[in-house]
């Protein structure tokens, strides 16, 4: 728990730090007054004063945050030699640049981690009719909720090593020897051997005679996997590439999420939120360094989809503000824009808390 604990606040901290240091690089180079950058959020601990901008290191490590002048528009009482370094004074390209540098650099973080990853070898996807593979495995890559999986304690990302059943044993290298050997004994008691991380683990448990449609008689996904790695300069190349299609695929999927939901009002699928996450720390950390890599980078960009949404209190709500301002030729109220982003604000905050709740209760 406690190795769960500290790679989640490192992610976690990793992740918004380098979104504010994109506004933060992006701000300075525009010329405008950035008063703070702290490390971690409130109470401060100490800081230090550097030209005009105070570093700060604060008391919850969770990320950070960038204090730059004028950015919740003209100040009251401001001076006039003050105008020209605030952000509400630049042009609204200007600004913009440095409302999407954020998100930006979470895109640039996660390809570097990919990139890093595809260098040191990361798992990937084999076909299950090759046969020259060295250290071909069978990992499971989804674990249904309330299956016989899960009950025994099986998780994402463990590797099925061996199948055993009375005084018969059979070693895994292929998915469709787990499906051959699951189908034949359905209804009995069988045992996967599977290792996590370093650690080897034997899990009884019972296949489903009549399972629920798409989930399977054990409740799980499968797919061969092999540690696969590649010279520095393709490894760039996967890295950007694998960023970009990843990419593709979460917005899509959140666009088919957002749909199902404005057709049926109900969510199709499950949708992690702090609790979840955290939960898939802790699986990460068990399967060692490259598997937190890779939901590092996969977080990084989830992270970076969201912020650009245009809805008040993101980023891209931000920029829908400019937008608009472009269009109609001034800025948008003060107070009008205010009241909106306070608003999203308090959305957002609610939604966290409701799916913060449905995680504490499936895992309950």
């Amino acid at each position: 728990m406690f190795l769960t604990i500290v790679v989640f606040i490192l992610i976690l901290g990793l992740l918004i730090f380098v979104h504010e240091l994109g506004h933060f690089i992006l701000a300075k180079r525009a010329g405008i007054r950035v008063e703070e950058f702290g490390f971690g959020f409130p109470p401060r601990i100490f800081g230090i004063k550097k030209g005009e901008t105070l570093y700060s290191l604060n008391l919850l490590p969770i990320g950070g945050f960038v204090k730059i002048y004028g950015e919740e528009g003209k100040p009251t009482g401001s001076a006039k030699n003050d105008e020209g370094r605030a952000f509400y004074s630049k042009p609204v390209k200007t600004r913009a640049g440095i409302l999407t540098a954020g998100v930006t650099m979470n895109f640039i973080l996660a390809a570097f981690l990919l990139s890093l990853g595809y260098w040191l070898g990361l798992p990937a996807m084999v076909d299950d009719q090759a046969i020259d593979l060295t250290g071909a495995r069978v990992q499971i890559t989804q674990v249904a909720f309330d299956s016989p999986a899960e009950k025994a304690g099986v998780g994402m990302g463990d590797i099925i090593k061996e199948l055993r059943i009375a005084n018969y044993e059979l070693g895994i290298t292929k998915v469709s020897q787990v499906q051959g050997f699951v189908e034949a004994h359905q209804g009995e008691e069988i045992i996967v051997v599977i290792q996590r991380g370093d650690e080897v683990l034997e899990k009884t448990l019972v296949p489903r005679i009549e399972p629920p449609e798409a989930e399977g008689p054990l409740g799980i996904a499968l797919v061969r996997t092999a540690i696969v790695s590649y010279p520095w300069y393709r490894a760039l190349i996967m890295g950007i590439t694998s960023t970009v299609n990843l990419t593709w695929f979460i917005i899509v999927a959140f666009g088919g999420i957002l749909w199902q939901l404005l057709l049926t009002g109900r969510l199709a699928v499950e949708i992690a939120g702090p609790v979840g996450i955290f939960n898939l720390t802790g699986q990460a950390a068990q399967l060692g360094f490259i598997y937190i890599l890779q939901l590092t980078a996969l977080i990084s960009i989830n992270l970076a989809i969201i912020n650009i949404l245009p809805f008040p209190a993101l980023d891209g709500g931000r920029l829908l503000f400019l937008a608009i301002e472009k269009i109609k030729g001034s800025p948008v109220s003060q107070k009008v824009e205010r009241i909106a982003h306070t608003a999203g604000f308090v959305i957002l905050i609610l939604l966290m808390i409701a799916v913060t709740w449905r995680d504490v209760v499936r895992l309950l």
